[in-house]
């Protein structure tokens, strides 16, 4: 199974968030991953889809936008225009999960279906047709720097039993680091996404390297 690192920029400096952009980008992260929230969804204001059009033209690497977002569908277009590559609603924020799916995939882009950790792995059962990624939150979203939830290694087990040989991305977003990742992957993640892991040190090519090598 082939592994990709996300980091989120959630963690990054925003003063330079460009400049940060550019340093994972030749650190070797394979997606950019993107953390929009709205202090309403879940408690905590990010960005929105102007910063994500100042940012894309400074790396190459998808752009996984994870938006954390009631109501999400009124703004699914927004988030495209400004260069997201993949984009992740919210099972609890989205009373029409399989009618956002499909808008995603109609605009050129890849959809995502996000599951915080009290919601049950059954809700991508009768949408696995339309997804090309599912997001295990294996903390509470809304905040970095949280620690892992371990009850999650679970669900993420049974969602890759789910998946099968279909061709669904299973991310983790939450308290990843060193010393959990080996466990996520084992259970059956293969994107991992790593926010204060990543940024809070000066050499992002050695943490990455160090993730890489913990998951393997």
């Amino acid at each position: 199974m082939s592994i990709k690192i996300a980091p989120s920029i959630l963690s990054a400096d925003f003063a330079r968030l460009g400049e940060e952009v550019r340093a994972i980008d030749a650190a070797g992260c394979d997606y950019v991953h993107i953390d929009v929230m709205d202090g309403h969804f879940v408690p905590n204001l990010t960005f929105g889809p102007p910063v994500i059009k100042c940012i894309r033209p400074h790396t190459e690497k998808v752009f996984d936008v994870h938006l954390m977002i009631n109501p999400a569908q009124p703004y699914l277009q927004d988030y495209a225009d400004a260069g997201a590559d993949i984009i992740t609603v919210h099972a609890e924020a989205d009373p029409h999960i399989d009618r956002s799916l499909q808008f995603i995939r109609s605009i050129g882009k890849k959809a995502g279906l996000s599951l915080n950790p009290a919601t049950p792995e059954t809700v991508v059962e009768y949408v696995l047709d339309k997804l090309d990624l599912i997001l295990v939150m294996s903390v509470n979203p809304g905040f970095g720097g949280q620690s892992f939830i371990e009850s999650q290694l679970e669900k993420i087990s049974r969602i890759r039993r789910m998946i099968g040989n279909r061709p669904i991305d299973l991310q983790v977003d939450g308290g990843v680091n060193a010393k959990t990742i080996k466990s996520v992957v084992d259970a059956g993640a293969d994107v991992l996404v790593a926010g204060s892991a990543v940024f809070r040190g000066d050499d992002y090519a050695a943490t990455i390297g160090e993730l890489r090598a913990a998951a393997a």
